[in-house]
């Protein structure tokens, strides 16, 4: 976890599937905003969202007094972004006979930008899972970093049965948790051959207020990723550093 730094970076809630994109999803997040940045585009957009119901070109391209030729070519950035989906049939309730209209309705996408990057939803998932997953026999604390262990378990499986890696080793084994703590907003860097150091905590500020905790659940999160990777000769250790993830990842003590 990191102590008190600036704050501004982009994110999207987190999914296990998110673990194992190639495009981060911050890069995505950008991306998504800059489409938005056309005044036209941005309109049509806001247009859609307010509809509550499918809209077609005709419609978007009158919302802001344009052809709809140019609203096309707008309509179909907004929906490379992901922002909205598109497919064929009736705007309303209503059917018509021959070929039906292109329409467009907005996706679930819910795009924040933040930098550095705050993954304050994922901590949020975990605390929640965490509470209705309490047991008699542990305190709130000891259920959030039960639940941040097998949330990193999960995830390590996951990749690893997407992925096939075969035995990873310790040089191996880091360069996929460098793509996977990149992807993730912890700002890894290889610090020689088997260790890396997280620059970036993504649960930051709200570690500063309880890090005992927070940084606890960081190091069970990392820690089942590596079990269920089956990555040899690394583990994650805690070593805080200021303006940095109180976690990194160095080689296996024996």
């Amino acid at each position: 976890m990191t102590q008190p730094s600036s704050a501004g970076d982009v994110t999207r809630p987190f999914s296990a599937g998110d673990m194992t994109r190639q495009v981060s999803a911050g890069d995505a997040a950008i991306e998504s905003v800059s489409v938005l940045n056309e005044d036209s585009r941005r309109q049509m957009f806001a247009f859609i969202r307010r509809a509550g119901r499918p809209v077609t070109r005709d419609e978007a391209a009158a919302s802001v007094g344009i052809s709809r030729k140019l609203a096309a070519f707008h309509l179909d950035k907004l929906v490379d972004a992901g922002l909205l989906r598109a497919r064929y049939g009736a705007p309303g309730a209503i059917r018509k006979v021959g070929r039906q209209p292109k329409v467009y309705e907005p996706t679930d996408a819910d795009i924040r930008v933040s930098i550095p990057d705050r993954r304050h939803e994922l901590l949020a998932d975990l605390f929640l899972q965490a509470i209705v997953t309490e047991g008699e026999d542990e305190s709130a604390a000891q259920a959030a970093v039960r639940t941040a262990r097998q949330r990193g378990r999960e995830l390590g499986r996951t990749q690893r049965e997407q992925t096939r890696p075969g035995r990873l080793g310790a040089e191996r084994g880091l360069t996929a948790c460098e793509r996977m703590l990149d992807q993730h907003g912890f700002e890894p860097v290889r610090e020689g051959a088997d260790g890396l150091r997280l620059r970036n905590c993504p649960f930051h500020p709200l570690a500063a207020k309880a890090p005992e905790l927070v940084c606890g659940m960081n190091h069970a999160f990392l820690t089942g990723y590596l079990e269920t990777m089956e990555i040899t000769g690394v583990q994650a250790v805690l070593a805080p550093r200021p303006g940095e993830c109180c976690v990194q990842l160095g080689p296996e003590q024996a």
